[in-house]
Order: C-alpha cells, then sequence, then structure tokens
C-alpha cells in the first residue's frame, strides 16, 4: 500500500465513508484536519502505520451499504446536508442544553469539568445556529444557482460575497472552530466516559454529546472534502 501513501485521510473517508469509523477509533480528524496523509495522522494519533493500512484494507473487504456522496449533484447534496445534518444539529441543540444545565447543577460541585463542558457546548450551540443559517441562506442557494446555470448553459451574476471561495473560507474557519470546542470537550470528558456512579441524565447527557461529535464530524466532512471543492470546481469552469 505504499502508493497508497500519497492520498490524504480525507480521500480515504471520500472513497469509503466506512473509513471514518476507523480513523474516529484512533482519534484522527478525518473533517477539519483531514488534509494530511496517512503517515503524517499515524504518527500524530501515535499508531503504526502499518496497522492503520490493515485495517484500512479490512474495511475494503466488507461492502459499505452507505453513499457514494462525491457522486451526487451538488444541488441534492446541499439538500441532504440541510434535510439530515443541519435537521440534527436543530434538534438536538435545545436537548443537550438542557442536559448540560441538569448535570452541571446536581454534579458541577464534585465534577467542576461538567461546567467547563456546558459552558463550552452552549458556545459552540450559538456559533452552529448562525453557521447554519448562513449557509442555507446564503452559501447553498447560490451552489444551487451554479448548479442550474451550468445545467441550462446560462451565466451567473456575481453575488455580493464575490468568488465563493470567499464564504467557503469563513465556513471553514467556523468548522475548525467547533471541531476545537468538541476536542477540548472531549478531553474534559474523558472520551465521554462517565462516572460509575453517574446518574441516568449524565449519562444520556455523555452519550448525546459523543453522537452530536460524531454527526458534526461527517457533517463537515461532507462540507469541506466534497462540496466546496466541487463548488469551486464549478464556479471556474463556469467562468472560464
Amino acid at each position: 500500500m505504499n502508493t497508497e501513501t500519497v492520498k490524504t485521510v480525507a480521500d480515504y473517508v471520500t472513497e469509503n465513508i466506512k473509513n471514518a469509523h476507523l480513523f474516529k477509533k484512533y482519534g484522527i480528524d478525518f473533517c477539519c484536519g483531514g488534509g494530511i496523509s496517512l503517515a503524517q495522522a499515524a504518527a500524530k494519533a501515535n499508531v503504526s502505520l502499518e496497522v492503520l493500512e490493515k485495517e484500512l484494507e479490512d474495511t475494503t473487504l466488507v461492502p459499505t451499504p452507505g453513499y457514494d456522496y462525491k457522486t451526487w449533484k451538488l444541488d441534492f447534496l446541499t439538500d441532504h446536508i440541510i434535510n439530515v445534518h443541519h435537521h440534527y444539529v436543530e434538534e438536538n441543540i435545545p436537548l443537550l442544553i438542557q442536559y448540560a444545565a441538569r448535570v452541571a447543577k446536581v454534579h458541577g460541585h464534585e465534577r467542576p469539568e461538567l461546567i467547563k463542558i456546558q459552558q463550552l457546548f452552549t458556545e459552540v450551540a450559538q456559533e452552529l445556529s448562525a453557521h447554519l443559517k448562513k449557509e442555507e441562506l446564503i452559501l447553498f442557494p447560490f451552489i444551487k444557482k451554479l448548479v442550474r446555470a451550468k445545467e441550462e448553459g446560462t451565466t451567473v451574476p456575481q453575488p455580493q460575497f464575490g468568488k465563493i471561495d470567499n464564504p467557503i473560507k469563513m465556513m471553514e474557519t467556523e468548522h475548525d472552530d467547533a471541531g476545537a470546542i468538541f476536542k477540548e470537550i472531549s478531553e474534559l470528558s474523558d472520551n465521554y466516559n462517565y462516572p460509575d456512579w453517574a446518574c441516568n441524565t449524565y449519562r444520556a447527557f455523555y452519550a448525546k454529546l459523543e453522537e452530536f461529535e460524531t454527526d458534526l464530524h461527517h457533517h463537515v466532512h461532507l462540507e469541506n472534502n466534497i462540496l466546496f471543492p466541487k463548488a469551486i470546481e464549478l464556479e471556474r469552469s463556469l467562468n472560464g
């Protein structure tokens, strides 16, 4: 597999979404930090490159029931992201805020990290809510205009934000910020491992936090590594 190591971590996930679970197991960032080689990722995670390569080979032996997102039309992909991932975020933020407040109030005196986790999640929830709206109201509609222009052989007037690279860079920066916050939450929670004596709300809170982070990683991967590069390429092709 020596020739394969030139691919990035993000490439492995784009080719087979099942690889995301493998990278997550070793704490390897495949979305925001997915632009590094497998060798670099292995060294950073203190994992044997040979072990990582072998497990990646194993994932290709079993058919993956997931979707081949890179073949989807961009307008369909934007709708999928909104209907699946944006909806998930909007639906689960209120629940997590309730869990965070309850657990911090009851157990924060003996586990002060819970108070910090509550503060961090409140921060990232506010940032994500604004982020989703910018995508839904500005970036995604423009991507759909590009798709229609390509299909109809027409042109698209330049928007106020200039080239599509500009809002995309902003979205990617905000992805990085959200990823950094969740990395801190994960560290504070000992990878979402609650103590044996934890009450059901405490357990539910950590389980839902981990689920939320997993969805966020998949969500960001679809945008950073598939949607955004293809949208930039599409705009350039239309502008000659």
